[in-house]
């Protein structure tokens, strides 16, 4: 997948190397998540949102402003770190007229319905990704002692004939 190129790449840097800054170079919680913007600053160990939260007892998911507050009241539950490290973070990305429409243009609230599509696009287009990745290493770790695994199995339905 290609990386989305920035609007504003300086104000991108800016932003990622402030979070970089808050949470420490080469931080990483224990689940292994590392994007800044997910990681709580301050802490003595790294943390993400979704693993204090769970350690507190709380939900993972964080509600979304899918085209922005200003632009509609619908929002979506979207896992925490997801929330901040890429759908708040594309918010960022789009015209300040676009998000803030402050005077509530029906172009600008359309326009901003559209690349909240874009973006959780992208977010689906990674987490589909990353379950091919698996699906990919599973297989390969099933054949490793040169079985043909799904050869009398509940998944031979699914072989290429």
């Amino acid at each position: 997948m290609t990386t989305r190129r920035s609007n504003d790449p300086i104000a991108a840097g800016a932003r990622h190397a402030k979070a970089q800054r808050r949470v420490g170079q080469d931080a990483r919680c224990a689940c292994g998540e590392n994007r800044s913007q997910a990681l709580i600053a301050g802490r003595e160990r790294s943390i993400c949102y979704e693993c204090d939260s769970r350690r507190l007892g709380k939900t993972t998911m964080e509600t979304h402003h899918i085209a922005g507050e200003a632009n509609s009241p619908i929002t979506v539950e979207v896992p925490a770190n997801d929330h901040r490290a890429v759908l708040s973070e594309a918010q960022y990305e789009w015209p300040p007229s676009t998000l803030r429409n402050v005077d509530g243009s029906p172009l600008l609230r359309a326009a901003a319905a559209l690349r909240s599509t874009v973006n959780f696009l992208e977010l689906f287009t990674r987490w589909l990704t990353s379950i091919t990745e698996l699906l990919e290493r599973l297989d390969s770790w099933l054949r490793k002692d040169g079985s043909v695994w799904w050869i009398d199995s509940p998944f031979e339905d699914w072989r290429l004939k």
